[in-house]
């Protein structure tokens, strides 16, 4: 059997979960657990998280999978409603949709659900993509409150630059004094928010990245967060070349050797969801000691530097990422971000859950 495989490690999660509470200065938690909880599973996401007050979630059929598997607590649709054929739905799950157009709107009057539904009402502060503009909070809430398919409201933004030098407050105070007359409780804290900014968290948080043991940081580590990996992606060694001096390894042969050394070869690449734009010098390790990528990732291999360990070779252990190589570096090597990596586990990539 090819030996690579993910591990998942639902105590890790569970653990991420409770950092998330900790810093939620008391408000209530969301746990994010879109696109399959981030390449995690939702089914493991629904019990690592079952302390969670709330799940998010994108689709109507992600929610009523999460009440088939007997999630009672609130489930929040990130991107609300797709058309009136899904208020119904909405309903009887007790789903709690965002609104984030007048078009939402327009079908929940059109179409009231039998069973008045707790809504989101999403306004755009300032990153421009979903969202209802600001200045027209006021006609717009007294709009939402008069619907008699809408059992309470509450207001919600979200931040483009939490992760940054820039910061919230150049959304939060334009929000939160635009919207204070109108008494209602309220969301905007992602996972960067939620840890460096405790007065964005009001009365939901909506942490996603950080519960799954990764940094939405650039500057900070998984570890100063006190955070723990869920995932790691491991493999073997299959093969071993030694390369003389100016001789190259792999496609292109964009990385010839200054010198005399020894290359494995690993049973993964990009069709398993590793990054083909890896550069040489991305993270590794082999056998528990820190090595590097070698040259262009294949579609199922890719090299590696074994110089300096001469006990390693075939059948050696290889973390591509994990507790010893944070997801977080091997994406700031490949140009992208943790979340890609995570989501485009390849399905061909067995998946195991660990301690």
């Amino acid at each position: 059997m090819r030996p690579i495989k993910a591990g998942i490690s639902l105590g890790a999660m569970a653990h991420n979960l409770r950092v998330a509470r900790a810093h939620a200065n008391g408000a209530r938690v969301f746990a994010v657990v879109k696109a399959n909880a981030y390449g995690h599973g939702l089914s493991r996401a629904r019990r690592a998280f079952a302390a969670a007050d709330g799940f998010a979630v994108l689709t109507l059929e992600e929610a009523a999978n999460l009440r088939l598997m007997g999630v009672e607590q609130p489930i929040m649709l990130l991107e609300g409603l797709f058309g009136t054929d899904e208020i119904t739905a909405c309903a009887e799950l007790g789903l709690w949709p965002v609104l984030h157009h007048a078009a939402q709107l327009d079908w929940l009057e059109r179409v009231p659900p039998a069973r008045p539904l707790q809504v989101f009402l999403k306004f755009d502060s300032g990153m421009h993509r979903l969202g209802m503009p600001l200045a027209e909070h006021g006609v717009i809430v007294a709009r939402v409150r008069a619907m008699a398919g809408v059992a309470g409201i509450t207001l919600m933004t979200h931040f483009a630059q939490a992760d940054e030098a820039a910061g919230v407050d150049w959304q939060l105070r334009p929000f939160l004094d635009g919207t204070k007359t109108h008494a209602l409780p309220w969301s905007a804290a992602n996972s960067a928010a939620l840890l460096r900014f405790p007065h964005a968290c009001g009365a939901w948080v909506r942490p996603g990245l950080m519960l799954y043991g990764a940094s939405p940081f650039a500057d900070t580590s998984t570890r100063a967060l006190g955070l723990k990996a869920a995932m790691s992606l491991t493999s073997e060694i299959i093969g071993v070349q030694t390369l003389r001096t100016g001789e190259g390894v792999g496609y292109g042969q964009l990385f010839r050797a200054e010198r005399p050394m020894r290359v494995g070869i690993v049973a993964c690449g990009y069709a398993d969801g590793y990054p083909r734009h890896a550069p040489t010098g991305t993270p590794v390790a082999v056998d528990g000691c820190a090595s590097r990528t070698l040259g262009r990732v294949s579609m199922d291999m890719l090299c590696v530097d074994l110089t300096g360990l001469p006990n390693v070779g075939i059948g050696s252990p290889v973390e591509l990422w994990g507790a010893q190589v944070p997801v977080d570096k091997v994406a700031i090597a490949a140009g992208t971000v943790s979340y890609e990596l995570l989501c485009a586990l390849a399905p061909r990539v067995p998946v195991e859950e660990v301690e």
